[in-house]
């Protein structure tokens, strides 16, 4: 499928000015300028920039994880370059998002957060984008059926290329060499060419991910998204199995209820029906790239990181003092935390209080990324102590990143096991403090990828090296997505229903 105005899932009208995506009201994508100032009004009622922020205060803290540029002119050029350039999303959008976080920290919604390990430019078409859209859609339908609540849907695409590392260099054979740190830093080929940092490649990736959310609006807003096409949203290799099965059931089931839903007045032509709300999310981390595209929002008079709606710090750059902490707190997008074992209470709660200094719902998305046993033992404190400080955050697990081991072959994996425990141990202790389990944030693919070991198709160890295409970590491929999935809504269904409730009476939802 290429990306050009002769493809009919690119309507001209898309590559030419900004549409709702999601729907909302118009003045929401009104322009957002770098240099206008104006007045505050309601929207900016509840966060306030800090008045000793600015969109380049972070030069002025320590700083990780960046990479050393050879060569500052033309780095500043780039810069400059990527400054005069369109947002790639808008602010009122944002605001959307932010509001639908909010209900899910109530206890009112879920979000479903997924896509790659990292964004390449290899690997980058029509129909990679369009699998894990679809996957994701598929999820979507799995997890409302069985929590019976809004499913927020949020990509980790449209700019999730840059990773952080744990040691800044490379060793091989002797020869030493910057680490990969994603393709808007520098190549994965292991030489000194390619393991420069090329700023030229923040240019490619941000025209990357103006393609990849121009084909997503498409496919969220023209009709692919539509309700009506739930039995038709299959990939083929996950046709004859079990999580296929499953899913085609429960499309079954959808159908039945939008045929009653028709009769009774809500046809197939209204706009709920046809549309999806979809955003996107990347990791805030290479911060000369993030700040080139921040725009004060001319409605509101905030400051918007335009190159996503949500973005998150990781568990490498959440420093208190640090520069990308500093940077992401004058920011009104919706923003996460990645939160691992060594996160301490204390220190968790001042680093809310920092960036959520008004305690808006919706704002803080806490992920909790620490394996299933360290699950159960530390997020019980997390939780009591935000709690205790009267604090409004987001849970969502992130089951992928404390589970990521060395198989045999030499292959990073994460083995399925691993992940359905940690999603498990997350709903125990919600259940338990008798909080909200808030979401779940996965890497994975819509490609028939074998890089995680394990799910009810059985990848073993020697089927790594069959079709292992991460550039980075392992994901899950479309089936194990899918069975993950039907695992976390039998869960949100044993919420919804209580305890009493908690043998399984539905085939389609089993664990």
């Amino acid at each position: 499928m290429a990306l050009s105005s002769t493809n009919p899932a690119l309507p001209n009208a898309l590559l030419t000015k900004p549409h709702l995506f999601p729907s909302s009201p118009l003045s929401h994508l009104l322009p957002i300028t770098p240099t206008r100032k104006s007045s505050s009004t309601s929207i900016s009622a509840s966060f306030k920039s800090p008045q000793s922020w600015t969109p380049d205060s972070w030069k002025s803290k320590p700083a990780v994880q960046l990479p050393e540029y050879p060569n500052k002119a033309e780095l500043e050029s780039v810069l400059k370059t990527l400054e005069s350039f369109p947002p790639i999303v808008f602010a009122g959008e944002a605001r959307s998002l932010e509001e639908r976080l909010g209900q899910a920290a109530l206890g009112n919604a879920f979000l479903l957060q997924g896509g790659d390990c990292a964004e390449s430019f290899k690997e980058f078409s029509a129909n990679n984008i369009r699998d894990t859209f679809r996957v994701i859609l598929q999820m979507g339908v799995v997890l409302m059926f069985g929590g019976q609540m809004p499913i927020i849907k949020v990509g980790r695409m449209a700019g999730q290329f840059a990773k952080p590392r744990s040691d800044s260099f490379e060793e091989k054979d002797g020869v030493k060499l910057p680490s990969y740190r994603g393709d808007n830093v520098n190549g994965d080929t292991f030489d000194e060419k390619s393991r420069t940092p090329d700023p030229n490649r923040m240019i490619r990736a941000y025209t990357q991910s103006v393609s990849t959310l121009n084909l997503l609006r498409a496919f969220a807003t023209g009709g692919y998204a539509a309700m009506q096409r739930v039995n038709q949203w299959n990939l083929d290799f996950t046709e004859h199995s079990e999580q296929g099965d499953r899913y085609r059931e429960l499309a079954r089931r959808v159908d039945d209820a939008l045929g009653f839903m028709a009769a009774a007045g809500l046809t197939a032509g209204h706009p709920i029906m046809k549309t999806t709300e979809f955003w996107t999310s990347h990791e805030c981390l290479l911060l000369p790239y993030e700040q080139a595209l921040t725009r004060e929002d001319s409605t509101s008079g905030l400051y918007y990181d335009c190159s996503a709606h949500m973005v998150w710090v990781g568990e490498r750059t959440r420093q208190l003092d640090g520069a990308h902490v500093e940077f992401v707190r004058g920011l009104a997008n919706p923003l996460g935390i990645k939160v691992s074992d060594k996160m301490d209470p204390t220190e968790l709660v001042r680093l809310i209080e920092i960036l959520n200094p008004q305690n808006k719902p919706g704002r803080i998305t806490i992920i909790t990324r620490m394996g299933a046993e360290n699950m159960r033992v530390k997020l019980p404190n997390l939780i009591r102590a935000v709690r205790r400080a009267g604090q409004i955050v987001t849970w969502v697990s992130d089951p992928m990143h404390g589970n990521t081991i060395k198989a045999p072959v030499g292959l990073k994996t994460r083995s399925f096991d691993a992940i359905r425990a940690e999603v498990r141990a997350f709903f125990d202790v919600h259940d338990q403090e008798g909080s909200y389990p808030g979401g779940v944030h996965l890497e994975m693919t819509g490609q028939n990828v074998t890089e995680c070991v394990g799910g009810s198709r059985t990848i073993t160890y020697n089927d790594l090296s069959s079709r292992y295409h991460t550039h980075c970590d392992p994901r899950l491929n479309a089936s194990q997505s899918l069975e993950l999935a039907f695992i976390i809504a039998e869960r949100l269904r044993r919420r919804r229903l209580g305890p009493q409730h908690s043998f399984k009476v539905s085939t389609l939802l089993s664990v």
